[in-house]
């Protein structure tokens, strides 16, 4: 008699947990959805519009409009077929469609029944910002998240720690909501120039718990932080970093970002190298690094580097993935072409 019962719920769409035959796809309420997500394999796939997801999403979610001209062959660059997809909306209605269509790719989707509406009614919690969310998955089966906010300000989650980058509160009319994020477990600062250093976005940003690493003048000038040189390493709890050098080479330039002041990072966090390079040309030293999983590399002179520099700077040690920042006006728009017979994977998002 159970089995029967559960049957006809099947039959009648009654089943809170039920695969849709004509999208062969899974439907789950908000607890099955929150249990789903919290495993590190789930891609989990915000089909709204990026005015929708800035207002407010699900952290961890990956945003990828599903009225977007071409979304089925976004998808299929954005996903990774061998792990399971978790898509929402506002209502459950879009996100019904967008299973329908992944499932037809391929992909094995579970969509959450009432959207983002749903969620909120049961109180779980969202975030506010940047509509860009890259996601990896560490050697060891772990979560790490690459959130594009602007410019040369990131954030990075590595099960459940917080790391910001160089994290700015304004730059010209933009604003990034530190206020809505979580506190930061650490918090880089590559330099002192005002749209990498800002004493508001720290502040927002700390709490007894929360470590600064950065270089000497940062430091001086808020009293406070681990101050680190070129060339040295620190081993913190969840990561390791080690510091390189990141300065202007081009005559008329060189004022900038001076030799030996500044910082870029090497984030070693479970088995994964991440370089983060701060302001700078194609420097020597980029032929020392070794080993890059993800590289951020800036583009916009007379600041940082041309599209040429940037070509030779990743030519130097060759990551597996490179995402130009803190570009500016500048159209990076080519670099995936020129990079491919590299062997590098380019992924632009918004670092304007």
């Amino acid at each position: 008699m159970k089995k029967f019962f559960s049957l006809l719920l099947a039959m009648l769409g009654l089943n809170s947990n039920t695969a849709c035959a004509a999208g062969n796809y899974t439907d789950c309420n908000v607890d099955e959805f929150a249990q789903l997500i919290r495993q590190a394999q789930v891609q989990l796939l915000d089909v709204r519009t990026a005015k929708e997801f800035d207002e407010g999403h699900i952290s961890g979610a990956t945003m990828l409009d599903m009225q977007c001209k071409g979304f089925e062959q976004q998808a299929q660059h954005l996903l990774d077929p061998s792990r399971p997809v978790a898509v929402y909306c506002r209502s459950g209605k879009r996100s019904a469609i967008a299973a329908g269509k992944l499932a037809d790719l391929g992909f094995k989707v579970t969509n959450l029944k009432g959207g983002i509406m749903a969620w909120l009614d049961a109180k779980k919690p969202t975030i506010k910002g940047s509509a860009e969310c890259d996601v990896f998955i560490t050697p060891s089966g772990k979560r790490l998240e690459f959130h594009a906010l602007m410019h040369g300000s990131i954030r990075i989650v590595y099960d459940g720690t917080e790391i910001q980058v160089d994290p700015v509160t304004r730059l010209g009319d933009r604003t990034i909501d530190f206020a809505s994020m979580p506190k930061a477990d650490y918090i880089l600062v590559t330099h002192e120039h005002a749209d990498h250093f800002d004493k508001e976005a720290i502040a927002t940003l700390s709490n007894q718990g929360t470590t600064l690493v950065t270089n000497s003048r940062c430091a001086g000038m808020l009293g406070y932080g681990k101050a680190l040189n070129n060339g040295e390493s620190l081993q913190l709890p969840r990561f390791s970093l080690e510091t390189v050098p990141a300065y202007n080479t081009t005559e008329g330039h060189l004022q900038f970002h001076p030799k030996g002041r500044d910082n870029g990072f090497v984030l070693n966090i479970d088995g994964m190298r991440i370089y983060i390079a701060g302001d700078t040309e194609d420097i020597p030293e980029m032929a020392q690094l070794h080993d890059i999983d993800i590289a951020f590399l800036p583009c916009n002179q007379p600041y940082t580097m041309t599209l040429d520099q940037i070509v030779n700077a990743t030519r130097m040690f060759k990551p597996k993935v490179l995402y130009p920042y803190h570009y500016g006006q500048t159209d990076v728009s080519s670099l995936p072409a020129t990079l491919k017979a590299d062997g590098i994977e380019v992924r632009i998002r918004h670092y304007e």
